[in-house]
């Protein structure tokens, strides 16, 4: 845990009609740190990044981000927020280069075509700039979504499943891009089910289940054998 707290979250709760998305999450995160959220399809892991990136409010508890309440200062949350869900939010009929523009506009991003510039290149798309994103591989679509997700240097990057859809080639370029953020101090949440895919990434690892954070600990020293049993036991 870092000296500075990223994400503080208390007593949360999120409940859709009578059914508990959420029941009771107690989370805190340091600047700086990887938290990989495993957990089973349906245990609530993108209800919860919905919630940190104030696509929808908790319904019970209290959440900070970078300092910020994120339901009284949601625009200023938003600002700190980097994004990656199920939806690429980018534009079929435009470029890679035409989609940032929109993107880092909407952001008031600095020096604004040196930065697209420059996360065409950390996820290797700048001969592809000027290629309408409809005709590009479902890859190629997910690290142009993470360039959108990083142009405005967030503090914060939330990744929802992002090796869903990903070939072999893609999945290894996505893992070097995600040790590159990290390397560089970005706070980053990415929820997951694959086990299998290799827990060198993360500082900190919880298991979520039924809507509850059933286990929160360091990743450090526990090899995939070990989590394996661990993620079974809690994950029934």
């Amino acid at each position: 845990m870092g000296a500075e707290v990223m994400v503080h979250m208390e007593g949360v709760t999120k409940r859709f009609g009578k059914v508990f998305a959420l029941r009771g999450i107690d989370l805190q995160l340091g600047r700086g740190r990887f938290l990989g959220v495993f957990g089973p399809n349906g245990a609530g892991k993108t209800t919860l990044l919905k919630v940190l990136a104030t696509l929808t409010r908790p319904s019970t508890g209290t959440i900070t981000i970078a300092g910020y309440d994120i339901v009284r200062e949601a625009d200023k949350v938003r600002s700190t927020l980097g994004v990656l869900v199920h939806r690429t939010f980018l534009y079929g009929q435009l470029t890679a280069s035409e989609n940032l523009q929109f993107y880092g506009r909407m952001f008031g991003v600095k020096k604004l075509p040196e930065r697209i510039l420059e996360v065409l290149q950390i996820v290797g798309l700048e001969t592809h700039a000027r290629q309408l994103v409809r005709t590009y591989s479902r890859g190629m679509q997910q690290r142009l979504a993470i360039a959108r997700a990083i142009l405005h240097h967030p503090s914060l990057l939330l990744l929802d499943e992002p090796y869903t859809g990903l070939d072999q080639h893609a999945s290894t370029h996505l893992q070097e891009l995600l040790r590159q953020l990290h390397a560089a101090e970005c706070t980053i949440i990415m929820s997951t089910h694959d086990v299998q895919r290799g827990l060198e990434l993360y500082d900190d690892i919880a298991i979520q289940c039924r809507g509850k954070i059933v286990f929160y600990g360091s990743a450090a020293g526990i090899d995939l054998h070990a989590f394996e049993q661990l993620y079974a036991e809690h994950a029934r």
